[in-house]
């Protein structure tokens, strides 16, 4: 049985990818590379910000300095307006409770952001402090230390990792950890790949967990 559950926040605890990618695909198009959304997940879903400029900006894009704050304005904007919760966490949530199981997130997300998106659905004072942020920590996914850091605050010897982007999966599989790899938006070959086992509804995470 595993002892700690560590989740991401965007694809896996709330639905905001398709949401957060639409903004970014409208913005950049402004700033001269146009992308359709499924291209935009597919090259962006799991980096960092910084990271999705620096790559937009390989691609072509005519980014200003400030892009990244101007970028996060908008997208907070959007989800403020509602984010849902993925169908089946707050159910997964509930039996990791009555099982005594303890789980987390780790996430290359700001903590502000996480606030807006778990916030609205009554999940912050959940995982207010047990939040890891490669904001906060000054390293992000695909690197391991945030999984590691969250498994040492815990104690954990057995922790599993539930990840629906190819950095978070590495970072996990870097980490030696079991992870399961949230695949809502396609087949999941690519997680595959990287070593999740994959898996289409988040109603069928307590079997694959032992619950």
């Amino acid at each position: 049985m595993h002892d700690l559950v560590i989740f991401d926040c965007d694809g896996v605890l709330v639905d905001s990818e398709v949401l957060s990618n639409q903004v970014m695909v409208d913005n950049l198009a402004g700033h001269g590379l146009h992308l359709s959304l499924a291209e935009c997940m597919s090259l962006f879903v799991g980096g960092t910000m910084t990271g999705v400029r620096d790559k937009a900006r390989e691609l072509g894009a005519d980014l200003p300095d400030d892009w990244t704050d101007q970028i996060y304005a908008e997208i907070y904007e959007t989800l403020k307006a509602g984010t849902p919760l993925v169908a089946g966490i707050r159910e997964l949530l509930a039996q990791l409770d009555a099982s005594d199981i303890p789980y987390c997130v780790a996430s290359n997300g700001r903590p502000e952001k996480m606030k807006i998106t778990l916030g609205q659905n009554g999940l912050w004072e959940r995982f207010q402090d047990v939040m890891f942020s490669a904001q906060v920590l000054g390293t992000g996914k695909p690197d391991p230390t945030l999984f590691l850091t969250a498994a040492q605050h815990f104690g954990a010897t057995v922790p599993v990792v539930i990840e629906d982007s190819e950095n978070g999966v590495t970072a996990a599989i870097r980490a030696n950890m079991r992870c399961l790899g949230y695949a809502a938006h396609d087949d999941g070959a690519r997680l595959e790949e990287l070593g999740a086992e994959v898996f289409s509804d988040m109603l069928h995470a307590p079997k694959l967990l032992g619950l």
